[in-house]
């Protein structure tokens, strides 16, 4: 009994050392976040924003974020401004922040930078995106089976691989359960802009789509689906609340596993640069949001299987054959791409309706 009480005791007094070491730590430790958009997006930057709370909320360390930054320049000077004023840890959030995220770390080499969907690291540089493809490719599934006009609609911002990847993942899913399914594409040059994602889904639904689908990080499209009548998928976060009908169900990214993780890194001294992670339904960093009622059971069910065979492995969005749009095979039957083949993907594949923009 007596050794007993002592365990206890012991056990208590290592916790509470444990908890005021940490304390100590998080007091030495600060992270900075440079977001494209408004947290108050309700899409990519609103979820990224989520991340940076929780890192508070779980590890008690001060976070500062600077918001509405433009990729270029204005990024340059924001992360040299977060670098250059105590903080340790920085985390740009967007792809056109990779060339100043690498300058900005050659300059402050004490500091840790982590960069979203980039694929340049160095030292002290890491970079970390998900896997979006994956949701894209369950969603093209449901897509499939829900459009009545066989044309599904796709609001996309820039084409770089990330984007370009979407929207192939989702025309592949889409034709696997109708062959029928195309899909057109209209570019608004913008991650965040909900004046152009409402023009654009208007055209997209004018040409015939009745599924709308995005790679921007507003609700705007989601609205307009609502007022129009059609389906529409949310980005990055659950969009329901911004049309309850229209919305079939959306990919959302979960940064707060993450930003925990790697702030702990460097609180606790084993934090690494010159690495990428690429997470995705089996690291739980891409989350499918709940499905719409409206849905068919065997519907859900069907995107259900297709989540957990990713999960698995039994399923892979582009196993060949993928065939481009001009009709060559990019990647033979029987053959699997590796994550080089998809971090580089430049081309359309079959089932895309237009051109991509040079």
């Amino acid at each position: 009994m007596f050794k007993s009480v002592l365990k206890k005791a012991a056990g208590a007094v290592a916790v509470a050392a444990g908890l005021a070491a940490m304390s100590a730590q998080a007091a030495d430790v600060k992270v900075g976040f440079v977001y494209i958009g408004p947290p108050g997006d309700h899409g990519w930057t609103y979820q990224h924003d989520q991340g940076r709370l929780a890192v508070e909320k779980e590890l008690g360390v001060e976070t500062t974020f600077v918001e509405n930054v433009p990729e270029g320049p204005d990024a340059e000077r924001v992360i040299n401004q977060l670098a250059a004023t105590g903080h340790n840890l920085i985390f740009t959030t967007s792809f056109g922040y990779m060339n100043p995220t690498l300058k900005a770390a050659k300059r402050h080499k004490n500091v840790k930078f982590e960069h979203a969907t980039g694929y340049k690291q160095a030292a002290n540089v890491a970079t970390y995106s998900g896997r979006f493809y994956e949701g894209r490719y369950v969603v093209g599934h449901i897509a499939g089976k829900m459009t009545k006009s066989n044309v599904l609609g796709y609001i996309a911002s820039f084409p770089i691989p990330e984007v370009i990847r979407g929207i192939n993942a989702t025309i592949r899913g889409a034709r696997a359960v109708n062959p029928d399914a195309t899909i057109k594409v209209v570019w608004v040059s913008s991650w965040f802009d909900p004046g152009k994602e409402s023009d654009a889904a208007k055209t997209l639904i004018d040409q015939g789509a009745d599924v709308i689908l995005q790679h921007t990080d507003s609700p705007a499209p989601v609205q307009v689906a609502e007022e129009r009548g059609v389906w529409a998928v949310g980005q990055a976060s659950d969009m329901h609340k911004f049309g309850e009908k229209a919305h079939l169900t959306a990919i959302i990214d979960d940064w707060a596993p993450y930003y925990i993780e790697r702030t702990k890194a460097v609180m606790d001294g084993t934090w690494t640069g010159g690495g990428d992670t690429w997470g995705g339904f089996k690291t739980g960093m891409v989350v499918m949001a709940d499905y719409n009622k409206a849905i068919p059971a065997d519907v859900v069910e069907l995107a259900e299987s297709i989540r957990k065979g990713i999960i698995d492995g039994s399923v892979h969005p582009f196993a060949g054959p993928v065939v481009k749009q001009d009709g060559t095979v990019a990647v033979p039957a029987g053959e699997t791409p590796d994550d080089g083949f998809l971090a580089g993907m430049n081309f359309y594949v079959e089932g895309v309706d237009g051109e991509m923009p040079q």
